[in-house]
């Protein structure tokens, strides 16, 4: 079945393997960035063109906010505005703070910062491009939550509790939802070989989720009937008890 995906993150990382593989699935994809130019240079490099047809890409930042400068709305109406309708999104963008919880003075707006990108940046697209989801009657919205979202290890408080808070949003949307065929996915990878690993040296990159692994596992979410899409889906390099 094709869908029409919007995938934030998109340019890197996780969100690349997974716009890479839905496109070799056949769906039509529509990535929100925020520098389209230099996607677009770097997929023409590759011999690859955006047409609008089954690849478009839009300006997006995680952190503009309701109003004018609203790119969530704008990117949303455009994409729906091409194909007629958006099946499903995939909340890849994010970042990392190593900011513990006796953080220092001066820290707070880092905090605040994390959490306009990892929680309110998914929390405003949902919410913009949930009447098309609706509309499709077999809408879905992936989010990557990470583990960090279940458990917190050592001294990085923040980046976990905007996981967490993550996490909690994707509960309200899948109840949200459920009745008009919405079915949310919260997925917890733990380290995953990207340049957001890059400075662990106690797990052989080898040994991390790659990339293309969880774009595998995005690709079959989106094979799956309502009745058979899983709500939380811990993906463990190593071993957790309890995750």
């Amino acid at each position: 079945m094709q869908r029409s995906v919007m995938i934030s993150g998109g340019s890197r990382g996780i969100g690349a393997a997974i716009a890479e593989r839905l496109l070799r699935e056949g769906h039509r994809l529509s990535l929100g960035v925020r520098d389209p130019a230099a996607l677009a240079a770097g997929l023409e490099r590759q011999g690859r063109r955006p047409d609008g047809g089954q690849l478009q890409i839009h300006p997006y930042d995680a952190r503009s906010r309701c109003g004018a400068d609203d790119s969530a709305e704008a990117w949303v109406a455009a994409t729906a505005s091409a194909w007629g309708g958006i099946d499903a999104v995939v909340h890849s963008a994010g970042i990392v703070s190593r900011t513990p919880f006796l953080f220092p003075p001066g820290e707070e707006a880092a905090v605040q910062g994390l959490l306009e990108v990892n929680l309110m940046g998914p929390w405003r697209l949902s919410r913009a491009v949930w009447p098309h989801l609706v509309a499709s009657g077999d809408g879905r919205v992936i989010s990557l939550v990470s583990m960090s979202g279940k458990r917190i290890k050592g001294r990085l408080a923040a980046y976990g509790v905007s996981k967490f808070a993550l996490m909690g949003l994707c509960q309200a949307m899948r109840n949200e939802g459920w009745e008009a065929g919405i079915r949310v996915t919260a997925l917890c990878p733990g380290w995953v070989n990207t340049a957001m690993a890059a400075a662990v040296d106690t797990i052989p990159k080898a040994a991390m989720t790659q990339p293309e692994d969880l774009a595998a596992t995005v690709a079959h979410l989106l094979t799956l009937p309502p009745a058979a899409v899983p709500f939380e889906l811990a993906v463990n390099c190593v071993l957790e008890s309890g995750c």
